[in-house]
């Protein structure tokens, strides 16, 4: 990826949780994303990384043996995927609302137009938007 001042080999978004078994469950088997890497024991942490294939974006989510409180911020903190296949929206949706993780009404209603908002077992938010692009 080329930046206008240096060019990044990857991008990683990281976060905490005290739920790792079940965002790991939420992640692959709801979402299917692919689990690309796991660490334990280093420095006191483990963890869990998941990307598409052959996309150099990656979520990493981490745990600490002395916990951490880990709040979801707002309502209005989302990890978007956009995704053109209408099909493939609903089995998601179908398949994360069966695992107990039905559809909630997002904060901002422009995500209801081509969207499903569903929250993670840490309360973050998640958008599967039917669309191919940014506006």
């Amino acid at each position: 990826m080329k930046f206008n001042d240096f060019t990044a080999a990857q991008v990683r978004i990281a976060r905490p949780t005290d739920k790792l078994e079940e965002v790991i469950h939420f992640y692959q088997n709801g979402l299917g994303l692919h689990k690309v890497g796991e660490f334990k024991g280093h420095r006191g942490y483990e963890g869990v990384i998941f990307g598409l294939p052959d996309v150099q974006y990656h979520l990493e989510f981490t745990r600490h043996i002395d916990g951490s409180p880990c709040p979801a911020p707002t309502k209005d903190n989302l990890l978007v995927f956009y995704i053109t296949n209408k099909n493939e929206i609903d089995s998601v949706a179908e398949r994360l609302r069966n695992m107990g993780y039905p559809e909630v009404e997002p904060e901002n209603a422009y995500w209801k137009e081509l969207g499903i908002t569903i929250e993670d077992p840490d309360g973050w938010r998640i958008v599967l938007m039917n669309k191919s692009y940014v506006d």
